[in-house]
């Protein structure tokens, strides 16, 4: 009884397991295809009796691919690729990749989509939606994501930046963002995986580079900066990886995955071919018959050719079917073209002899071909420089036509005239569409700083005095005899005066003038008698003084596009002709900044720079007897890679100019002690410092409607 009790427990248990397993992950269960009037594609999932569960999706430019991915989710389809005949979508694919389903969504060129739930349904809307439909808001209790490669929606930030390491060693990348709506396009270019964040700021505190090597992830670096649309993230991988990006609420994760060998093959295998897989074994089977079974598998028409003969011996297993039909037709020296639904096979020199046959018929036709003119107007170009441009390189003389086709440049429109085949013309429609674009738009600022500081120190003694026989010293009309000449000292008379003598109408002359011109300060003293007067003065000077020059020149230009921008003054001076006559000649002394930016792909800016900051110098005696300026010259001449947005120091010169000076009584001013006395001394220290500051920044782009 217990034994049978423990089993009947066992069964429960087991089925509640198993039921709970099943619903825990869902299952794609069926595809449909929707061609919409306005060239929009509708790609419908439908899953089994419950809603999709969340989905993340990202964008590749090269090749252009959209793909969906759905965690937790199985695949039923009866096949994994579905072509499509026109329109921008080539082709559909959803494969199965350990724990989650992908759907990759093949384009001819990038543009925008709108992935949604409705009900048990995924749709996806592929092509060139209006803004309108574009911008119009999900109906209610419906989750959506779109994305644009180029578009305007509300302003965001990225508040949070973390890293970290999952228990599988997978390198996760978590961001936080203020809006969970945020236009994301996520690429891949090499080992690097590139992020962009439309209409995302994001503060200087997180604008930097990251090193996450000690993680032990595939991530070795990620870098955060500013970019022209918004915010742009770039990890950088090593080695085989895997990535998958998605987002949960106001975070979006990008998830690193490391990959053996094994499963890098594995994973270009997954996107090189994805056909149902095939099981064949045989052994001197006719290539017909083997071609006959994948038709059958496919569910696709086959037209042999009657040159397709032999027998094969072949084994394979659980292989791709198409890749399967390769293998066949390489054996063979075959080869197959498929249009629609109607696969054709044929020797490879056969097909190729009929393609060449084809293509002369169509250029025969193109000779018949009516002409047609048409009146192409370029709006940022110039319509030169476009002929110009395609013209390059061909020997032919003109690459824009055809041999029967002609151009005519109308500089006063600004536009061509072509005439060609209507065909012709449709090619240089898009080759046009393609070039005449707007070109980006770098302000630069310069900031030029020349800071001076000077100290001047002086200090230095006069000595004076006067001597008379006769003791007329202080009679003006007496006889004298003087040591000197007498002279004004105005030192000495404030002395005369303050010891109240009156006043000296002559007073001592000095006999040892070493003193300081235009002093500030000064002290003097002095000996009279009857006959003798002495006096000294002494005398000091200290200057000091600090100023800064700051020149800011600004430009703006476009990308690869040179600029050049000076100020100053042009001087003039005399010269004298050969002929005798005296002419006048100019040479500048001006500020210029010449400048020729490169945007980067990373939205980082190439500099190359020219930086002369000229002043006038000293008046040169010339050889006709006048005098010629000399011009001081600081020139900077560089290439530099600067972030947008970011200053950085170009270069500097420092220049420091000490002088000393002394003047002293021979023999008294070099006595110890009160050589003081009989010496001045001038001392001057100079410093000048010029500093070039670079800021370019890229001016955002104006999305019109």
């Amino acid at each position: 009884m217990m034994t049978h009790l423990r089993s009947v427990f066992l069964f429960y248990v087991f089925s509640m397991v198993a039921s709970l397993a099943a619903a825990a992950e869902q299952a794609i269960t069926d595809i449909s295809f929707n061609a919409q009037p306005s060239g929009q594609l509708s790609i419908a999932l439908e899953f089994d009796d419950r809603e999709p569960p969340e989905f993340s999706s990202y964008t590749i430019e090269d090749p252009a691919r959209i793909v969906i991915d759905f965690p937790e989710t199985e695949n039923r389809l009866s096949q994994r690729r579905y072509a499509l005949p026109e329109g921008n979508a080539s082709s559909v694919v959803v494969v199965e990749a350990g724990d989650r389903s992908r759907l990759i969504v093949n384009l001819s060129q990038l543009g925008e989509f709108d992935a949604k739930v409705e009900g048990q349904q995924f749709v996806l809307t592929v092509g060139a939606a209006s803004a309108e439909s574009y911008t119009a808001p999900s109906r209610a209790g419906a989750r959506s994501a779109k994305t644009s490669v180029y578009s305007s929606g509300a302003t965001s930030v990225l508040t949070d930046v973390e890293f970290r390491r999952a228990s599988d060693g997978e390198g996760q990348l978590v961001l936080s963002l203020s809006d969970s709506g945020v236009d994301v396009n996520v690429s891949s270019e090499g080992n690097r995986i590139n992020l962009e964040f439309s209409d995302t700021d994001v503060s200087e505190a997180l604008s930097r580079r990251y090193d996450v090597t000690d993680f032990a992830t595939p991530v070795s670096e990620i870098e955060v900066t500013p970019s022209g649309r918004g915010a742009r993230v770039v990890m950088q991988a090593e080695g085989y990886f895997d990535y998958l990006a998605y987002q949960q609420g106001g975070e979006y994760i990008v998830s690193v995955k490391a990959l053996s060998e094994s499963e890098r093959e594995q994973q270009l295998s997954e996107f090189s071919y994805v056909g149902d897989r095939i099981s064949l074994n045989f052994q001197n089977i006719e290539v017909r018959a083997v071609l006959q079974l994948i038709a059958d598998f496919t569910d696709l028409n086959l037209v042999a050719s009657d040159t397709v003969a032999g027998n094969i011996t072949l084994r394979l297993q659980n292989v791709p079917w198409d890749q399967a039909m390769e293998l066949v037709l390489k054996t063979k020296g075959l080869d197959s073209r498929q249009v629609g639904n109607v696969l054709m096979v044929a020797p490879a020199a056969e097909i190729a002899e009929r393609e060449r046959l084809e293509i002369e018929t169509n250029k025969q036709f193109s000779e018949l071909a009516p002409l047609k003119s048409e009146f192409i107007q370029i709006r940022y170009a110039k319509a030169n420089q476009v002929v110009t441009l395609f013209e390059a390189g061909s020997e032919q003389g003109g690459s824009l036509v055809s041999e029967r086709g002609s151009v005519v440049v109308d500089d006063r429109t600004n536009a061509i005239i072509v005439t060609d085949t209507a065909a012709k013309l449709d090619e240089i429609r898009v080759l046009i569409e393609n070039v005449d674009v707007p070109i980006r738009q770098v302000m630069i600022e310069a900031r030029i700083v020349i800071a001076s500081s000077d100290l001047d120190e002086q200090l230095g003694v006069r000595w004076g005095g006067e001597y008379t026989r006769d003791g007329s010293f202080l009679d003006p009309n007496g006889p004298r005899k003087q040591l000197s000449i007498a002279s004004s000292m105005d030192a000495t008379a404030a002395l005369n005066q303050a010891a109240g003598s009156g006043g000296l109408p002559y007073a001592a002359a000095p006999f040892v003038d070493l003193g300081i011109a235009g002093a500030t300060s000064g002290f003097a003293i002095g000996f009279t008698s009857d006959d003798l007067f002495l006096s000294a003065e002494l005398a000091a000077l200290e200057a000091a003084g600090e100023g800064e020059v700051v020149s800011q020149p600004k430009v703006i230009t476009g990308d690869k596009q040179q600029a050049t921008i000076k100020s100053g003054t042009e001087i003039p001076y005399q010269e004298g002709a050969a002929s005798g006559a005296t002419t006048t000649q100019f040479k500048e002394a001006v500020l210029k900044l010449d400048v020729t930016p490169n945007i980067t792909p990373d939205d980082r800016i190439l500099l190359d720079l020219v930086i002369n900051q000229d002043s006038v110098g000293e008046l040169v005696p010339s050889a006709n007897g006048g005098v010629v300026p000399s011009i001081d010259t600081t020139e900077l001449t560089t290439q530099v890679l600067v972030g947008n947005g970011e200053t950085v120091v170009l270069g500097g010169v420092f220049k420091n100019e000490e002088t000393i000076q002394i003047q002293k009584v021979p023999v008294l001013g070099d006595l110890p002690g009160v050589g003081a006395v009989f010496r001045s001394k001038v001392s001057t220290n100079k410093k000048v410092e010029t500093l070039i500051f670079i800021t370019p920044r890229i001016l955002s782009d104006v999305l019109l409607d």
